[in-house]
């Protein structure tokens, strides 16, 4: 199968990238190449056979025309996004931009492109998306794929509206079109703006590691490399039209995540231990959603998925990889807004 890959310089999507090429799959990787974009992530398989980038943004039609011309792909998933929630706060209408007004360009240009195919029946258009689109449990429950919507900041608003128009275009116009929603990814190659890689780089620095609020909110972790092998199980397994929501069956508070960190970096990084000591609580962020949790009974019936590794035993991979990889991520500490607060609202 070929398939198109956007936004596959970014972290979920260069490990469905790597994953897609390591399967037999022929890739074409489209990226923006905005400030979270990495083409290290990929250099991997830059080499291997039917691997191919293409420099390009989603919200240029023509260019979504003319590399769909020149590769005829199988299949497109979608991943391109802004993503990071507390930028969202301080920039909204780059959400808006790419996340909504990209999907409406991708989508138009993939309805365009299967027509132009006569509409093949092995094409398929799986749109990636968030479990924040749901909004805020409380302690008890979970997200189906029938939680109503109820997104809660401008990132999660701008996801909530492209999962919108990819169920439109199905409805509308037939797109054979496949959605999925995730629970919160961590893993290698995570930009150093998010928590996980924030808690490892501040502990190794000796700094104070920043905790929202009280440390009580409650995320479902997903390891990035069960996220890319579920997304592909979904593309080629799932059913058109349907959605699934992909979880790792580890809920944690995010006080509990940086306690296990900090644990870790101690036996890994003994120097500075303990690292709990670093821990310090700051001002909550505006809308910070208290609990997300995936109910992932559907992916596990359907098509036989479950995520393969532990909490412990992926923080523990995600620590060791950091430790070992300084050459990645040292040189996207420069990058803007890397290191400092975001998303606190006036």
């Amino acid at each position: 199968m070929k398939i198109l890959i956007t936004g596959g310089a970014g972290f979920i999507g260069s490990a469905v990238v790597r994953q897609a090429v390591a399967a037999g799959h022929q890739v074409v990787n489209l990226d923006a190449l905005t400030y979270a974009a990495n083409l290290e992530n990929v250099a991997s398989v830059a080499d291997a056979p039917g691997y191919v980038f293409e420099h390009a943004d989603i919200r240029d039609r023509a260019a979504l025309d003319r590399i769909l011309r020149a590769h005829d792909p199988d299949a497109i998933m979608h991943l391109a996004a802004e993503s990071h929630v507390d930028r969202s706060i301080d920039g909204p209408g780059a959400f808006v931009e790419t996340n909504i007004t990209g999907t409406y360009n991708l989508l138009e240009a993939a309805r365009a492109h299967w027509l132009a195919r006569g509409k093949p029946a092995g094409f398929r258009f799986h749109h990636i998306s968030t479990d924040e689109v749901f909004g805020s449990l409380g302690p008890q429950g979970q997200f189906t794929e029938t939680t109503p919507y109820d997104p809660r900041s401008p990132y999660s608003a701008s996801k909530a509206a492209s999962d919108h128009l990819v169920r439109a275009w199905h409805e509308t116009y037939a797109l054979p079109v496949i959605l999925s929603n995730c629970s919160n990814n961590y893993g290698p190659f995570h930009f150093p703006e998010k928590l996980v890689p924030v808690v490892i780089l501040k502990a190794l620095a000796g700094q104070p590691i920043p905790i929202y609020g009280d440390g009580g909110n409650v995320r479902d972790w997903l390891y990035v490399e069960d996220h890319a092998d579920a997304l592909l199980t979904v593309l080629t397994r799932g059913e058109i039209g349907r959605s699934y929501n992909i979880g790792g069956e580890n809920e944690a508070t995010n006080l509990e995540l940086v306690q296990t960190i900090c644990a870790q970096m101690d036996e890994l990084h003994p120097q500075g231990a303990p690292h709990a000591d670093l821990i310090s609580f700051v001002a909550d962020r505006p809308g910070h959603d208290r609990r997300y949790a995936i109910d992932p009974t559907r992916i596990r019936t359907e098509l036989g998925w479950r995520p393969s590794v532990t909490l412990e035993q992926g923080l523990r991979r995600t620590v060791d990889w950091y430790l070992t990889n300084r050459d990645w991520w040292q040189p996207l500490l420069d990058r803007d807004g890397v290191g400092t607060r975001l998303g606190a609202a006036e």
